[in-house]
């Protein structure tokens, strides 16, 4: 499953503003949208970093990820607005590809490029090789995630009630999402305060995906002589080849691989926004989310450090193995990520708007986070929003982020055998980071620009730069334009 978690990447946002205009003899209802809108959004998203979770903490984290989407709201009446959501993600990454490291210049099994490697017979005229470091051609270095969302609001005829709901499904080369849900929006107070509640629920599944050495294992019956092991040699630690008859050879820690193809999520949501004068409002959130099922990642390796090493590739490499020099020698892993079968999330947080004055805005944003895996985290961030003329908008950004790790996790080598559960995923490791961005947005609530009958609303472009303590840096650009059917 693609970590989407590339931290990753697009948040959209929906928000109904009505108003109700009273006379001493009528009533007039404003719809809540006047006309159709279309959004089209699209990122270009890259990173570097050495820790890959895929080849066990340790290796090219190398990624780009490029995301259209397109949002269409309809306005059904006054009172309804239907929205459709699509987009796909397309990524390539490195770390991905290292599912089958030995597919690298082409060396697989019979040419194989198969993650289920499912290739027995001959071998490739090249030696068989690969390492953590180097990008390998196999299948799982590319992939389109796609998904799509439908939601639909109604609105009370006084405004001050919000009823929604969403129903939505997502998909790529080994994970499906099913996800719905619902919410309710309260105004009152003259619609200065606001509270809501929202329910979601993810029914998700594997399509699992295993590293190759540990997949092939099995399928050649446990048997280093048959299959993708047949006439390769491994090497243990001095670099020299094995008995792999012996009991002493490499086999797998655990061959029991994903039991439970089920990942469902179930999530509570608690708002309150205050409006506390003509120029400061302050809003607040509660989130409870639960996950049940099979929550580790099946493509993740790990290598414990109370059990010898094997390889395979070229043996002078091996006590290279770690340095980004090493190309040609890559670890057999002990296990996959083993975690637990539940989660409980609680996030908390605030935002604090004011208007300073007609050319600048203050947007903060506070959330605490903590979970029964160990991880406490903190997440702070402002923006500037800086008028610099009647139709341009800056948008300075800073966010901090900082958590505590997971107490499952170990970086390479430094998990134990004896743990019932493990992982050396450095997104659940100990870590601060820092974002920095800037953005202008172009704004014509006239519309006088048109493609067609679309009216061009607003443009945005922004920039991203990521950096993480754990060495993993980023840059994210994005691009959005909202059209009005006129």
């Amino acid at each position: 499953m693609k970590k989407i978690q590339i931290f990753i990447l697009l948040i959209t946002s929906f928000s109904v503003f009505a108003q109700q205009e009273n006379t001493e003899n009528e009533t007039y209802k404003k719809r809540v949208l006047e006309t159709a809108e279309v959004d089209f959004l699209m990122s270009y998203y890259a990173q570097t970093g050495t820790h890959a979770s895929v080849t066990g903490g340790i290796g090219n984290e190398k990624l780009s990820d490029v995301t259209p989407t397109i949002i269409i709201s309809l306005p059904l009446n006054d009172n309804d607005v239907l929205t459709v959501d699509a987009g796909i993600s397309a990524y390539t990454s490195a770390s991905s590809s290292n599912l089958n490291p030995f597919d690298s210049s082409g060396a697989s099994r019979n040419g194989d490029d198969d993650d289920d490697d499912d290739d027995r017979s001959l071998r490739a005229t090249a030696p068989i090789t690969g390492s953590p470091w180097v990008e390998s051609s196999g299948a799982s270095r590319q992939d389109v995630w796609s998904n799509g969302i439908i939601s639909y609001s109604h609105s009370s005829d006084d405004r001050n009630s919000v009823w929604s709901a969403n129903v939505g499904v997502a998909a790529e080369f080994d994970y499906t999402s099913f996800g719905f849900g619902g919410g309710f929006t309260k105004l009152f107070n003259e619609q200065n305060t606001e509270i809501g509640i929202k329910g979601q629920v993810y029914m998700d599944a594997w399509n699992p995906k295993y590293p190759t050495e540990l997949d092939s294992y099995i399928e050649a019956g446990n048997n280093l002589n048959n299959g993708f092991f047949n006439g390769l040699d491994i090497l243990d630690q001095n670099g020299v080849a094995i008995d792999k008859n012996a009991t002493t050879a490499w086999k797998p820690f655990n061959t029991t691989l994903v039991t439970d193809k089920a990942r469902n999520s179930y999530s509570v949501s608690l708002s309150f926004s205050q409006i506390l004068s003509k120029k400061s409002q302050i809003s607040l959130f509660f989130d409870v989310v639960n996950q049940q099922g099979w929550l580790a990642n099946p493509t993740q390796r790990v290598y414990f450090g109370d059990r010898p090493n094997f390889y395979i590739g070229t043996a002078s490499s091996i006590p290279n193995y770690t340095s980004t020099s090493n190309t040609d020698v890559f670890h057999l892993a002990d296990d996959i990520e083993r975690m637990p079968s539940s989660r409980l999330k609680i996030p908390v947080g605030m935002r604090f708007n004011y208007y300073v004055n007609e050319i600048l805005s203050i947007r903060t944003y506070y959330r605490y986070y903590t979970d029964d895996w160990g991880i406490d985290s903190h997440t702070a961030n402002v923006e500037l929003p800086i008028k610099i003329s009647e139709k341009f908008t800056l948008y300075p950004t800073y966010r901090y982020y900082q958590q505590t790790a997971a107490d499952y996790f170990a970086p390479y080598e430094q998990n134990l055998s004896t743990q019932e559960f493990y992982t050396s995923d450095y997104d659940l490791s100990k870590f601060d980071s820092n974002q920095y961005g800037l953005g202008i947005k172009y704004t014509d609530v006239f519309t006088k620009a048109k493609i067609y009958t679309f009216g061009i609303k607003t443009v945005d472009l922004r920039y991203n730069n990521y950096s993480r303590s754990d060495g993993l840096n980023s840059g994210i650009i994005s691009f959005g334009i909202k059209f009005v059917n006129d």
